[in-house]
Order: C-alpha cells, then sequence, then structure tokens
C-alpha cells in the first residue's frame, strides 16, 4: 500500500488544497482548518452552506488564502459574506468535526463512486482491496515515522452530495453511501507519532492499542461528542 494523495482544508468547509507532502502534527496536518466562517449565531459550516464548498482555499506564507486573498482581506471576508458570516481564526482542537485526520482508501471510494473529493480526506491509501477499510479501526498506519490512529468509520452528511465544482446537489449521493455502505465512508483517525508523508510513501497497517486524546468538534456550532 501506499500513499495516493494528501489535502489540506486550510478554511474549515472551502475547498480543499492537494498536497504533495504533509507535516502530520499532533494537531492534524499543519495549517489545516485554521480559519472558519462565524455565523450570528454559531459555526456555518457546508452542512448547511453548500456555496461555501465551492470557494477556493489555499496556503500561503502567512496563512490561509481564500480564492487567492489573504483570508483577513475583504475580498476573502465578500466572498462568504453572501453566506451569512465572516472569516474567523481558530485552532483549537474543536474546530475538528471528530478528529484530527481522515483517512480514505482508494478501493472503498472506488467501490462507492463518489469523487473523493466530496469526501473530504486528508489522506487517500493506494492499492486497498474494497471493504479492507472495514477491519481497520483499531488499527494505525505506519508511513516512515509517522504513526496515524484510526478511531472509527465517518458517518458521512449531506456534504457528500454537492458538487466541489459547481455548488449542484446530487441527493443520489448520499442516498448510496448508506444503501450500501451503512451511511459510513473513510476512518476518523488521529496523529499518535508525527513527522513528514510525502504521496507515494510506502503505508503499512498495525494494530493499536493508543486512543486519541480528544473526540468530538464543532458540527454547525456546537461541541458534541461521539
Amino acid at each position: 500500500m501506499h500513499v495516493e494523495a494528501l489535502w489540506r482544508y486550510p478554511v474549515k468547509s472551502l475547498g480543499g488544497e492537494p498536497l504533495d507532502q504533509a507535516e502530520f502534527t499532533n494537531d492534524g496536518v499543519a495549517g489545516d482548518r485554521l480559519v472558519h466562517v462565524q455565523g450570528p449565531r454559531g459555526v456555518l459550516t457546508g452542512r448547511t452552506r453548500y456555496g461555501l464548498l465551492t470557494i477556493p482555499a489555499s496556503t500561503g506564507p502567512d496563512g490561509p488564502l481564500v480564492d487567492g486573498h489573504p483570508w483577513d482581506s475583504w475580498a476573502a471576508h465578500a466572498l462568504v459574506l453572501p453566506y451569512g458570516g465572516r472569516l474567523t481564526p481558530y485552532a483549537g482542537p474543536e474546530r475538528f468535526d471528530v478528529l484530527n485526520v481522515l483517512v480514505a482508501t482508494d478501493g472503498q471510494v472506488a467501490a462507492s463512486g463518489v469523487d473523493v473529493r466530496r469526501l473530504r480526506p486528508n489522506i487517500l491509501i493506494g492499492g486497498v482491496e474494497p471493504g479492507a477499510e472495514d477491519s481497520w479501526p483499531g488499527h494505525a498506519l505506519v508511513i516512515g515515522d509517522v504513526v496515524i490512529g484510526m478511531y472509527t468509520k465517518r458517518a458521512r452528511c449531506v456534504v457528500t452530495t454537492i458538487d466541489p465544482d459547481s455548488g449542484a446537489q446530487d441527493l443520489d449521493v448520499h442516498r448510496r453511501i448508506r444503501h450500501e455502505f451503512g451511511g459510513k465512508l473513510c476512518l476518523d483517525s488521529w496523529v499518535i507519532r508525527p513527522g513528514t508523508v510525502s504521496v507515494g510513501d510506502h503505508v503499512e497497517v498495525v494494530p493499536t492499542d493508543e486512543l486519541p486524546d480528544q473526540v468530538g468538534g464543532w458540527i454547525v456550532g456546537r461541541p458534541y461528542a461521539v
């Protein structure tokens, strides 16, 4: 098995940034979800503001960029204001919905027929048979010096129904995930041992007794526990 692809999401619920190499820290991928869209009653996400998912985000020398603009510039704020919020920084662990890394496998993505971008993983593992990820909770990915623990399968939401390019909704995507995969794709994961991961790196799956320190985070502005 190998690392097929890597992503970072500098702004929560905005577009993902593909990477050739990523630094996995105790706080997930360095630079991941450092900014969110804050509405009058809490965090706004792609679950209720579908158009946010189509806005490009990347990482600049001084932090997240929104469609090429520094996140704290008026040009960046203007892109999210139509969705009812403003860009706000927050680097606490609650900014992740469940855990700070999401792992996908090429076999399960192919079996689902879903554009992998709809699933918003941080890492895609290649060379995996369909269905293999079902047995991976309680195991860890070993990638060189990096160890990523896998906690549980990820329950999928309405975000999977949104085309990341056009913003068009296809409810059949989520129906298929529910009917054929029990509503779950990918694995909620966390970093046990930090380090650098590159596309193409060799991957092993090993058992682990490790457990994450914290499970749960923001979902439509409310902290929750799984």
